[in-house]
């Protein structure tokens, strides 16, 4: 049985007609689903270090949309014995699980016919240094705990705002990686 679905007009900046037809894509070749994301990185001095992203792979092909990098410094500030060029690394993991709820809330929102006139969250991560330090084997390295705190307001009630934001973080991929963990492969070239 197949099922027809009428597209509706963008909505909330997402383009709403092509947000279905990538759904109805996947679904009749769901290997067009297969994506590899990349980032490159190179150390600077201390803790310093940049980050460039550009290419990736998806939809069986290699993209060229994007014609130039997104270039991002990850650093230290000055009491963890770094030179402040950045946020640490464990901040970029607040910015990623924070633009992946947003994003999904829009999407979502957008699907079900809803504007939106903002979202806007505040995510806290803790963390106690004695692990990333070495300095006890008791405390984790990363973090103990995350909050995310959603502020979502539209044109719908209540219950309809809130099931949205629930059915981004159950499709979220950051959310998923941050509470499921991933297998994480290391391996070492030197010189």
């Amino acid at each position: 049985m197949t099922s027809t679905t009428t597209p509706r007009a963008a909505r909330n900046g997402v383009d709403v007609p092509t947000l279905f037809a990538t759904l109805d894509a996947v679904q009749q070749t769901p290997e067009i689903a297969a994506f590899q994301f990349r980032a490159r990185n190179r150390w600077v001095s201390g803790t310093h270090s940049i980050s460039t992203i550009r290419g990736f792979s998806g939809a069986l092909q290699e993209d060229t949309s994007r014609t130039e990098d997104f270039v991002y410094d990850a650093d230290h500030p000055t009491v963890l014995v770094g030179t402040g060029h950045g946020p640490t690394p464990v901040e970029f993991l607040l910015h990623a699980i924070a633009a992946c709820l947003t994003a999904g809330v829009a999407n979502i929102a957008a699907a079900r016919g809803i504007t939106l006139h903002e979202i806007t969250s505040t995510v806290e991560g803790d963390i106690d240094l004695r692990g990333v330090l070495g300095l006890s084997g008791e405390v984790r390295n990363g973090y103990s705990a995350i909050r995310v705190h959603l502020e979502v307001a539209g044109d719908a009630s209540d219950e309809q705002l809130r099931a949205v934001v629930e059915q981004s973080r159950r499709r979220s991929a950051v959310y998923d990686v941050l509470t499921h963990g991933v297998p994480v492969h290391v391996d070492v070239s030197t010189a």
